[in-house]
């Protein structure tokens, strides 16, 4: 599935910020996040304006690794504070992604260690809080079906696939095919596990994992069908599954929830 060009990330990204900023800017602070439900609409408009400001911070700067003191911005006191501090670090993100090759090297903690992983990333950030925002309003409005199916990929190669060098992929017999019904994409995913032990904090893990694939050529054990903007929001789990289809090997389908099912703000 290719994806998107970095100008149209940029595009979104400063879109759905904006959709984001304004649709808090007008709501009750303390009003409860449905998607986050530990968080208020403030504490979600903080935690998107530190996460552009880290963003920022690491496309101007380029360090080869964040110290793990790295020093943030200060919260401000007041909602108001809250909005302008956002204002001011989305802004900042912008503009350093607007002067920046997307081919160029910079820190991620994925494997693709390029300016475009920001692009990408940040576009869904963006996006994904923007749902957030419309939910806690209650003024939630289509999200777009590209970047939707973009995100699906994202979401499932990134998000929930990829493996830290300490771990190991061991892949499964089960395959499922996720079908975007309204940008005719289909996605393969390959059902397995993940083992390997932390070095950071000596963590042993062992449990069901996924990776994209590609076509492996036979008919898919599960397949998972819907619009992009319905499978986007269910596998962050901000929607149900009420708009999905599912049709194939339960068993293979319980797998791929399990490993789908771990929480991502």
């Amino acid at each position: 599935m290719p994806r998107l060009p970095a100008a149209r990330y940029l595009e979104h990204l400063r879109a759905d910020s904006r959709r984001f900023r304004d649709v808090l800017a007008d709501c009750d602070p303390a009003a409860r996040v449905p998607g986050c439900p530990d968080w208020t609409a403030a504490d979600l408009l903080w935690h998107l304006a530190e996460v552009q400001w880290f963003w920022a911070w690491v496309v101007e700067n380029r360090p080869s690794e964040p110290a793990e003191d790295q020093p943030g911005p200060d919260r401000p006191d007041t909602y108001a504070g809250l909005v302008a501090a956002f204002d001011d670090h989305s802004a900042r993100l912008v503009a350093a992604l607007e002067t920046a090759d997307p081919a160029e090297h910079a820190w991620s903690w994925s494997a693709d260690h390029t300016v475009g992983f920001t692009h990408r990333r940040q576009a869904h950030e963006a996006l994904i809080h923007r749902l957030d925002a419309e939910q806690t309003a209650g003024e939630v409005t289509p999200l777009d079906p590209m970047l939707a199916a973009d995100g699906v990929e994202e979401c499932l190669d990134v998000m929930f696939g990829g493996t830290p060098p300490w771990g190991r992929f061991e892949p499964g017999p089960g395959h499922v095919r996720v079908d975007l019904s309204d940008t005719g994409h289909s996605i393969w995913v390959q059902v397995g596990m993940f083992r390997g032990t932390n070095p950071a904090d000596g963590v042993n893990h062992d449990g069901t994992d996924i990776r994209v694939v590609a076509d492996p050529a036979h008919p898919a054990d599960v397949v998972v069908s819907g619009t992009a903007a319905a499978l986007d929001g269910w596998l962050w789990r901000r929607t149900g599954d009420e708009q999905l289809t599912v049709e194939g090997d339960r068993a293979v389908y319980k797998q791929f929830r399990e490993a789908v099912s771990h929480p991502i703000d």
